[in-house]
């Protein structure tokens, strides 16, 4: 059987099916991140480090140009809790070049997802080995992540899916054929807000908004979006 070759959709790429991964995008963060440098330092890497973190969100364009319809990411976060259920919900540290699971890379676990108005969150396991909890020896992509946590690197979340996209009003919207992969740990996620924190309070602290680093003209196109949307139109 012959199976049809996919390629990676580049940022502001548009009409074909492809591998969607939401690139690193330029680190933009806010400064309260700074704190939570300490907050990581102070955990115990000893144990099970669970972790949470924003993993997608909806009807908001990320810094790939790119926006996820409610209906396809609600739908795709439901078809993953069986996923999740059975054990399989494996992602790992940075993006490769393909839609499969490459268990040698793996570095953490999607144990629940919980919707938060149009952002979906997440409670993480990150796969630490024997090694590293009792030695600190840095053996599997667990272990990688937990030690750049431990000196205060502040990672975030990024999905990794198949689809296409459509160009509308100048914006790339995520066509219904999309089909999540998984969330994979990154330096700098191209969701805003999207970034891995210990304690669920601290969500707040890693909000951001990328409206207003946009050009002038995708400012105003987002303004006329917004209007259409409070007509109805």
């Amino acid at each position: 059987m012959n199976y049809p070759v996919l390629t990676i959709i580049r940022p502001n790429e548009f009409g074909k099916r492809g591998y969607l991964i939401e690139y690193d995008a330029g680190h933009i963060s806010p400064d309260e991140n700074k704190q939570v440098i300490t907050e990581m330092k102070d955990m115990d890497f000893s144990k099970d480090l669970i972790l949470f973190a924003v993993l997608q969100k909806y009807d908001v364009p990320n810094k790939n140009g790119r926006i996820y319809p409610e209906s396809v990411l609600r739908r795709e976060n439901d078809k993953y809790q069986t996923i999740i259920r059975n054990g399989g919900a494996l992602s790992e540290l940075n993006h490769p070049t393909s839609s499969l699971i490459d268990l040698d890379r793996v570095s953490h676990s999607v144990l629940e997802t919980w919707w938060e108005s149009n952002t979906l969150v997440g409670k993480i396991k990150i796969y630490t080995s024997p090694g590293w909890k009792k030695m600190g020896i840095i053996s599997c992509k667990g272990d990688q992540t937990a030690n750049l946590l431990l000196n205060g690197a502040t990672l975030g979340i990024s999905s990794r899916g198949v689809g296409s996209l459509k160009n509308s009003k100048g914006q790339n919207i995520v066509q219904d054929d999309f089909e999540l992969v998984c969330f994979d740990i990154v330096s700098s996620p191209s969701t805003p807000g999207a970034y891995i924190f210990s304690d669920l309070d601290d969500r707040v602290k890693y909000e951001e908004t990328i409206e207003e680093k946009l050009p002038e003209q995708n400012k105003i196109t987002s303004l006329m979006s917004r209007l259409d949307n409070f007509l109805g139109k």
